[in-house]
C-alpha cells in the first residue's frame, strides 16, 4: 500500500482534518474511560494513507505501550482470508458455489448433511454447528480433527433455511475443500501464505502461532463482565488456543498487524489486485459483495434483542463478507457508509471495511475485547467520525 507523502495531507485526500482528529480523541478518551486497553486504525483513500495511529497499551497490566510493531489476534477477520481463497479457487475452477461439501469429502455426507454447499458454507446459510463445539484443544485447533468432529454431527437447521453464523465449524470444512481440492499436498496455513500472504506483501501474518510474531503478540483478555456472544472465560481460552504449537484455525486463529489488514483491504479495494499480484477479480468481489442473505436475521445475534433492546435486523451477507446495506441498523459499518460497503469484524476487537462509491478503506485492531455488541457500536461510531470527515 502506498504511503502518505507530504502531497497527500487528509487534506488533499478530502477530509477535513480537524474533523478527522475526532477518532483519534474519541479512542484516547475510551481507552482512558477503560472500556477497552489500545487501538490501532488506518484509514486510506485512493490508496493513500490519511490516519494512521497506535494509541494506549499492547498490555495493560504491565504498562507496555502499543507501538507500530504490534501483532494482534485476527479474530473472525481471518475468516475474510480463508473466504478470498475460496474464491480464488472458485475462479480456477476447482471449487464451485453449488457443490455439495460431500463431493469432496464424502464422509461428511451423512445426517442430514447432503445438501449442504460451498455457498452455504459461505453464506452462513448451512446449518452447520454456531457454537464452538465442546472439544479437546488439540481438536479445536486441528482441521482435520475438527472436520472429522463435524462429518459425525447433525445440523441444525436445513441448509439455507436460516442464517446463523458459524464461530468456528464452517470455515475448518471450507479450509478442508480447499485442501483436498488440490490433492491435500500443502496444509491449509501453507495455502495462505504462499497464495495469499506473501504474495500480497502480508509478510506479519500467520494462521497460528510463529516464534517472530508471538514474541511482539498483545494478549488476548476481556474487558467485559456482562455475557453476549462470549463470555470472558471463552475469550480467554481463546487466547490460549492461539498460541499453542500447530494451531490452524481458519475462522479467526490468525496474527496479523496493522500493515497487513490494511494492505488486504486495499487488495479488496483495487478489484483484487494489488502491486502487480492478482488474487481475485472485479467480477468476483462485485458478486462476493452483494446480500446474498436478503432480510433474514443472523440467529446468533438474536441475543442482542433481548439484552441490547434491539429490534431484529438483516445479517446482510455475502460470499464471506458482510454488507452494509441500506436503513439504520446495527453493524461495523456505521450509518454513513455506502450501501455497497463491505468487510468484516471480529470478536470484540477487530473490523475492517471498503467504502467503493468513496474509494475509502477502514482497519482497526484493538487490545482489551469488548462485549461482541459494544464492539459493534464502538466500531459502527469510529466509522461515523470518519465518514463525518470525508468532505470532499
Amino acid at each position: 500500500m502506498e504511503q502518505a507523502t507530504p502531497q497527500a495531507t487528509p487534506k488533499d485526500l478530502g477530509f477535513d482534518p480537524d474533523r478527522l482528529d475526532r477518532v483519534v480523541r474519541a479512542i484516547d478518551a475510551d481507552i482512558e474511560a477503560q472500556r477497552y486497553d489500545g487501538a490501532a486504525i488506518c484509514v486510506a483513500r485512493r490508496g493513500r494513507i490519511a490516519l494512521s495511529a497506535h494509541r494506549g497499551f499492547a498490555e495493560r497490566a504491565s504498562g507496555r505501550r502499543l507501538d507500530t510493531g504490534a501483532v494482534f489476534a485476527s479474530m473472525s477477520i481471518g475468516k475474510q482470508f480463508a473466504n478470498t481463497i475460496v474464491l480464488n479457487r472458485i475462479e480456477r475452477g476447482d471449487l464451485r458455489l453449488m457443490m455439495p461439501v460431500c463431493e469432496l469429502i464424502p464422509e461428511f455426507g451423512g445426517r442430514g448433511k447432503e445438501r449442504m454447499t460451498l455457498f452455504h458454507l459461505l453464506t452462513h446459510t448451512s446449518g452447520i454447528a454456531a457454537r464452538v463445539p465442546l472439544l479437546p484443544p488439540e481438536d479445536l485447533i486441528s482441521i482435520e480433527r475438527l472436520v472429522a468432529w463435524a462429518c459425525t454431527s447433525m445440523p441444525e437447521s436445513l441448509p439455507g433455511e436460516q442464517v446463523t453464523y458459524s464461530i468456528a465449524v464452517a470455515h475448518a470444512v471450507l479450509a478442508e475443500m480447499v485442501r483436498r481440492a488440490e490433492g491435500a499436498k500443502r496444509s491449509f496455513g501453507e495455502i495462505l501464505d504462499q497464495d495469499l500472504f506473501q504474495p500480497l506483501g502480508m509478510t506479519e501474518t500467520s494462521l497460528g502461532p510463529r516464534s517472530d510474531l508471538t514474541a511482539r503478540l498483545s494478549p488476548v483478555v476481556a474487558r467485559f463482565t456482562e455475557p453476549g456472544l462470549f463470555t470472558a472465560e471463552e475469550i480467554a481460552g481463546l487466547g490460549l488456543l492461539l498460541t499453542l504449537p500447530g494451531a490452524e484455525i481458519p475462522a479467526g486463529g490468525y496474527l496479523t498487524t496493522l500493515a497487513d489488514i490494511a494492505r488486504f483491504a486495499e487488495m479488496l479495494r483495487r478489484g483484487g489486485e494489488l502491486d502487480g499480484t492478482r488474487i481475485l477479480s472485479p467480477a468476483t468481489i462485485e458478486f462476493a459483495t452483494r446480500n446474498h442473505t436478503g432480510d433474514k436475521p443472523n440467529t446468533l445475534l438474536d441475543y442482542t434483542v433481548q439484552t441490547r433492546g434491539w429490534d431484529p435486523f438483516p445479517a446482510s451477507i455475502g460470499l464471506g463478507f458482510f454488507v452494509r446495506g441500506e436503513g439504520v441498523i446495527p453493524g461495523p459499518f456505521g450509518n454513513l457508509a455506502s450501501p455497497r460497503t463491505f468487510g468484516g469484524w471480529g470478536a470484540g476487537s477487530t473490523a475492517f471495511w471498503i467504502d467503493p462509491a468513496r474509494d475509502l478503506t477502514f482497519s482497526f485492531l484493538s487490545t482489551g475485547l469488548m462485549e461482541d455488541s459494544r464492539h459493534m457500536e464502538r466500531i459502527a461510531r469510529l466509522s461515523d467520525i470518519v465518514l463525518a470527515a470525508l468532505v470532499d
